[in-house]
């Protein structure tokens, strides 16, 4: 049994032109062609549609939504500890997860509670109580809007780097390597001049916030400026940065780490941006309507 190529189209939902293409390209089992028109068995199950969606850009959508959220302000010291209850510890879990820190969500919480956590490394206790102090310290520069330079970088990883403590706040001084990456970071005597024509194009580029935090983040994480920790400090910059603008901080989770990897080789690869763009709208996004939605019912 056959079916037109009209009611193939009605079945589908999708045009008589899309169904001729899919004919004629060789993505319907079983279709012939007879004369001028092709044959679709009944039985036939709708190709998936393998080509490029263009990708609506979230940013729109954030501008208005922060409108909403800036009618809200100022907010109290009350409604701002409720907005940051819990997003530390979970910040806290994420951005060393990603790292290698092998405690849980639950065992971040107790150690930053104070608790020893059995059979689990010292150096990963040492690395959520320092993540957790550098992100109080963000909190601090946001309220004073401390500008970005080297010197609030170092500051920074001084405290994220708490198990290393000969190498905190300091630049590397030896080469290195990022397994599986696909691009090499600078070496160390070029460290100081690329931090410091990274500082200077960011301040001075005019795009919006979100693809200019894309775009530092990529770089400063191709530079490696430190010998280790690059990852967390990077992320805890993207926040002090959004914070400043009036944005939500955002948390990359462990979960999303292969296209938050994947980001950085669209860049290196691809000279794309918008993998790490995107990446950083959606969470901007899923934090605003999170702040909207406990603002407007408190």
């Amino acid at each position: 049994m056959y079916m037109t190529v009209k009611d193939a189209a009605e079945k589908w939902n999708i045009s008589e032109r899309r169904v001729r293409v899919l004919c004629s390209e060789g993505k319907i089992s079983g279709v012939c062609h007879e004369g001028h028109s092709w044959k679709i068995p009944t039985d036939a199950k709708k190709p998936s549609d393998g080509r490029l969606k263009r990708v609506i850009s979230l940013i729109p959508i954030i501008n208005e939504k922060k409108k909403k959220l800036d009618n809200m302000r100022p907010l109290t010291e009350g409604e701002l500890a409720r907005l940051r209850e819990e997003f530390a510890v979970e910040y806290t879990y994420n951005s060393n997860a990603i790292e290698g820190n092998t405690l849980t969500l639950r065992e971040t919480d107790m150690v930053l509670r104070g608790l020893t956590i059995d059979k689990k490394p010292l150096k990963d206790h040492m690395e959520a109580v320092g993540h957790k102090e550098a992100f109080d310290y963000v909190n601090e520069l946001v309220k004073d809007n401390v500008p970005i330079s080297e010197n609030v970088i170092k500051q920074i990883h001084y405290l994220v780097l708490a198990d290393k403590r000969e190498d905190r706040g300091i630049y590397r001084r030896v080469p290195v390597r990022i397994m599986g990456a696909l691009h090499e970071p600078a070496p160390p005597c070029l460290i100081g001049e690329k931090m410091e024509k990274l500082l200077f194009d960011f301040e001075r580029s005019t795009e919006h916030i979100v693809t200019k935090l894309a775009r530092f983040h990529i770089e400063f994480e191709g530079i490696h400026p430190f010998i280790d920790g690059n990852g967390r400090t990077g992320r805890l910059l993207v926040n002090l940065e959004l914070m400043k603008a009036g944005f939500p901080p955002i948390d990359i989770k462990f979960s999303d780490r292969n296209a938050y990897y994947n980001a950085f080789d669209e860049y290196y690869k691809k000279h794309k941006l918008s993998a790490m763009e995107n990446l950083f709208a959606r969470y901007i996004n899923e934090q605003i309507d999170r702040y909207l939605s406990i603002l407007e019912y408190k």
